[in-house]
C-alpha cells in the first residue's frame, strides 16, 4: 500500500474525529484526544482506516483492549459496506465456481485492506452498540472445521436480534459483504 499524502491524512483524522464525537456510547471512557495520540505514533494503521473508509465502512472506535491498551475500530456504517460485497468467503470459494465468478472474495480483500474480519463474538458485541445490517448481511470469519467441509458463516440482525447462517463459501450476493476491524 502506498502512503497518504498529507491532505488524505488531514481528511481522514477530521472524519474519524466527527464520528467519533458524534457516536460517544461506542467508545464510552475513551476521549479522541488519547486516540490520536496512539495514532500520531504508530500511524501504520492510517492506510488501512482510509481503505475502510474508502469502501463505505465508516470506521469508528468501539473499544479498547484491556491487555494491549490498542483502540479496536470497526466498520460501524449502517449496512454491510457498500464497497465490499458481492464476494465469495475465500480464494477457494471463488476458483470452485464455474460461471458468474465475482470480483473477489472477502478474506483476500480484507487482507489487502490490512483488517481483520469480525469474528461471530465481535460481530455480537459490535450489535450491543448499535444496530447494524438489518437489510445486508456480513461474511464472518468461519472456523477452519467449518471451512474443510466447504461452508462459510455470515451474520446479520433481524427482528431485534443476531442470527448466524451458514452458506457455501463459493456464493455471493448483492446484499452481502463483510465488516472488518484494526488495532491502533
Amino acid at each position: 500500500m502506498t502512503n497518504l499524502t498529507k491532505a488524505q491524512t488531514d481528511d481522514l483524522l477530521a472524519t474519524l474525529q466527527a464520528r467519533f464525537e458524534r457516536y460517544p456510547n461506542r467508545h464510552e471512557g475513551i476521549t479522541w484526544s488519547q486516540v490520536r495520540a496512539r495514532l500520531d505514533a504508530s500511524p501504520q494503521p492510517l492506510r488501512s482506516l482510509y481503505e475502510m473508509e474508502r469502501t463505505g465502512g465508516e470506521p469508528d472506535v468501539i473499544g479498547q483492549d484491556p491487555q494491549s491498551g490498542q483502540f479496536i475500530f470497526c466498520d460501524c456504517s449502517a449496512e454491510s459496506p457498500s464497497g465490499r460485497r458481492s464476494l465469495c468467503y475465500d480464494r477457494k470459494g471463488l476458483e470452485s465456481r464455474k460461471e458468474n465468478r465475482p470480483a473477489g472474495c472477502a478474506t483476500e480483500m480484507a487482507a489487502q485492506l490490512g483488517i481483520a474480519l469480525l469474528t461471530e463474538s465481535e460481530y455480537r458485541a459490535l450489535q450491543t452498540i448499535g444496530t447494524f445490517d438489518i437489510k445486508t448481511s456480513s461474511w464472518i470469519e468461519t472456523p477452519a472445521k467449518i471451512r474443510a467441509l466447504g461452508g462459510a458463516l455470515f451474520c446479520d440482525c433481524r427482528y431485534d436480534s443476531v442470527f448466524l447462517y451458514h452458506n457455501g463459501a463459493q456464493s455471493y450476493y448483492a446484499a452481502r459483504g463483510f465488516r472488518g476491524s484494526v488495532r491502533v
